[in-house]
């Protein structure tokens, strides 16, 4: 997928790839808080959009084994970590957050889980991205989302060094994020701030009746 934003993601993580576990792990908090919440059923279908390097899919593996995974990713230098990683335990593919087709990628139309993980504060056109992946649950399936909270209740200081240094790195806290999500039509939207506002976390669960034929 040649775009200016796949190309810019390659060029960030042709080298940070090989360090980035071992990095995010220090301030990309809140992810396994967003993974314990999943409770899939034994056979769910479950992508995770933005996999990165598929360190969350690995952890949802050992939580849910015998789950059907998926990973979608823009980066392809971020994929051949993902695929050394999970070998044939997932299915992954590269494709735009924000329109993808994933029945043509994972021969898969919808997904009882999907999970968001530190991506929505790295996606330009992050309310397209939210309304894609809640367009691909099944319906009854939720949609994790896990990111940067607005700060609020942490010292202003800490606010603007970290939104300086995230800058840095082409991620911008979605302060609105809440906002959006309540004005999902067809959803159930649930989210909380934690660790003093630093980790915004949501569920959207998306509505279990079938429109008629």
């Amino acid at each position: 997928m040649d775009t200016p934003q796949g190309a810019l993601m390659d060029r960030i993580y042709r080298r940070q790839r090989f360090v980035y576990d071992g990095t995010r792990k220090y301030y990309l908090l809140g992810r396994d808080h967003a993974l314990r919440e999943l409770g899939p059923d034994l056979d769910a279908h479950i992508l995770e959009i933005a996999c990165g390097t598929g360190r969350n899919l690995q952890q949802i593996d050992r939580h849910y084994p015998g789950r059907n995974l998926y990973g979608l990713d823009i980066s392809s230098e971020m994929l051949l970590s993902a695929e050394a990683k999970l070998g044939k335990r997932a299915k992954l593919a590269r494709g735009d957050a924000c329109a993808f087709n994933p029945r043509d990628l994972f021969g898969q139309a919808t997904f009882d889980r999907i999970v968001m993980s530190y991506c929505v504060s790295m996606i330009p056109q992050w309310q397209s991205a939210i309304k894609e992946a809640v367009d691909h649950l099944a319906p009854g399936g939720e949609l994790h989302i896990v990111d940067f909270g607005d700060q609020s209740r942490m010292p202003r200081w800490f606010d603007r060094g970290l939104r300086n240094w995230l800058t840095r790195f082409h991620v911008v806290p979605r302060d609105d994020l809440p906002g959006f999500l309540e004005s999902l039509t067809g959803a159930e939207v649930t989210h909380r701030a934690l660790l003093r506002s630093y980790v915004r976390y949501a569920r959207v669960c998306k509505s279990g009746v079938t429109d008629a034929a």
